[in-house]
């Protein structure tokens, strides 16, 4: 495991690949505590041990701090093929933080695939500083394709100094996440496109969400339950069942590669899928 960009050595990461998934696993880094947009389905002010979902985390990291965690994880496991950020905020909200961490990975670990998870509305400017590191997997979450429905998914979108809500806002997020998932592409990085399906929001609109994730030459795309979480606007929403998430699968599969393999990973998750 040398080449970072030898395409077999890629094929390890395993979110991105369901096979891999049974004998490779992953860290994420928790070091970006904050956010520039807020979703209606999103607190991270609760943590609990048994608590699988994206923005939670025990312990927020220094880049040094990450690093000497990944020197004792990996003194004692030989199965960790990909090392991620993934918030528990944005990361490139924190973009300092996250690219600080990145490079000295890849200085103390250039054995280690890299991998980002985004809103990506601070993505474009970055991209090709996050190619040069070598990171080789971006996740972009992306839930409305149409600033209509976007509107309903986030309650505000911050974005250089200025806080915008409704259409407005969610106009800005989605050009930003068009721009960067171009960039990522031309820059030869593999991306997955995550959408979190809300009943009576945005579960009827994901076959247009999938038509845009293939045009923007995205290469999988994972579609994830809401998970009703207290004190957000939509605590009270019921998640879709497991038959509808399959059915919506099935529908938009023939346009996208999905991904059906998802645990909803913590911003510190480590191990193999759904091994924690």
């Amino acid at each position: 495991m040398t080449d970072i960009r030898g395409q077999s050595f890629l094929n390890n990461h395993p979110c991105f690949n369901k096979e891999a998934s049974a004998n490779w696993g992953r860290v994420h880094l928790p070091v970006a505590p904050n956010c520039n947009i807020q979703c209606n389905f999103c607190n991270r002010m609760y943590d609990c041990a048994n608590e699988n979902r994206p923005g939670v985390t025990q312990h927020v990291y220094t880049p040094d701090e990450a690093v000497d965690m990944l020197e004792k994880l990996f003194a004692r496991r030989q199965d960790i093929s990909v090392v991620g950020i993934a918030g528990p905020g944005d990361p490139m909200c924190d973009a300092g933080k996250t690219i600080s961490t990145f490079e000295k990975v890849r200085a103390h670990f250039p054995q280690v695939m890299l991998c980002l998870s985004s809103n990506g509305l601070a993505l474009p400017e970055h991209v090709y500083e996050l190619a040069e590191i070598g990171i080789s997997h971006v996740t972009v979450t992306v839930n409305a394709v149409r600033p209509e429905v976007g509107a309903d998914v986030y309650a505000f979108v911050r974005h250089e100094g200025r806080t915008y809500t409704g259409i407005e806002g969610a106009e800005i997020l989605l050009d930003r996440q068009d721009e960067a998932i171009r960039r990522l592409k031309e820059n030869k990085l593999i991306v997955k496109i995550n959408t979190v399906v809300i009943p009576g929001v945005n579960m009827e609109h994901i076959p247009e969400i999938a038509a845009k994730a293939s045009a923007w030459g995205a290469d999988i795309m994972n579609c994830i339950s809401m998970i009703p979480v207290h004190d957000t606007p939509f605590a009270g929403k019921t998640a879709p069942t497991d038959k509808e998430l399959h059915r919506i699968r099935q529908f938009i599969g023939q346009v996208m590669p999905q991904m059906t393999h998802c645990c909803r990973c913590r911003a510190d998750a480590c191990g193999k899928l759904g091994a924690e």
